[in-house]
């Protein structure tokens, strides 16, 4: 074991493999509300979103919402909000993930043009700044902290 990981398995860190894909982007696996997908880590996007017509798959309750999202070449989209859900990515759990919902059609339609499986997501640096996260990109390795409870 490297001394890094070392170190961050001392501090409770939980390791997650990640995978890297032909669009250059990681993907990982993650649960919401004990339902499994496929979301692309985005250290860029503010929030975790999930697509609009995935509001029932992933059991969802959801709410307004005055933001408008934007990125990956669309603007101005509707979003709702969904607030309080339970996400797991390997053995790091939170209960008390928002997460923003509008079309990514633009996204699986990018990642299609690569013959890349679409993706039911974006993780976002909301979930990585709540488990204190540190990314190995030369090993395609995510670190989240434990939540304490």
């Amino acid at each position: 074991m490297k001394r890094v990981e070392k170190i961050l398995k001392q501090h409770k860190y939980i390791k997650i493999k990640l995978k890297k894909i032909a669009s250059n982007h990681l993907e990982l696996k993650a649960k919401i509300n004990d339902v499994k997908g496929r979301f692309i880590l985005d250290t860029g996007a503010s929030n975790s979103c999930l697509g609009l017509d995935l509001i029932d798959h992933f059991k969802l309750s959801t709410e307004e919402s005055e933001s408008k999202a934007a990125g990956a070449g669309a603007t101005d989209m509707e979003t709702l909000l969904s607030k309080d859900n339970h996400i797991k990515i390997g053995d790091w759990k939170t209960n008390k993930c928002h997460l923003v919902l509008f079309n990514l059609s633009h996204v699986n339609t990018a990642l299609k043009q690569h013959n890349i499986k679409e993706v039911h997501g974006i993780i976002g640096a909301d979930v990585l700044q709540k488990g204190k996260a540190f990314i190995d990109y030369n090993k395609n390795v995510l670190y989240l902290k434990k939540i304490k409870k």
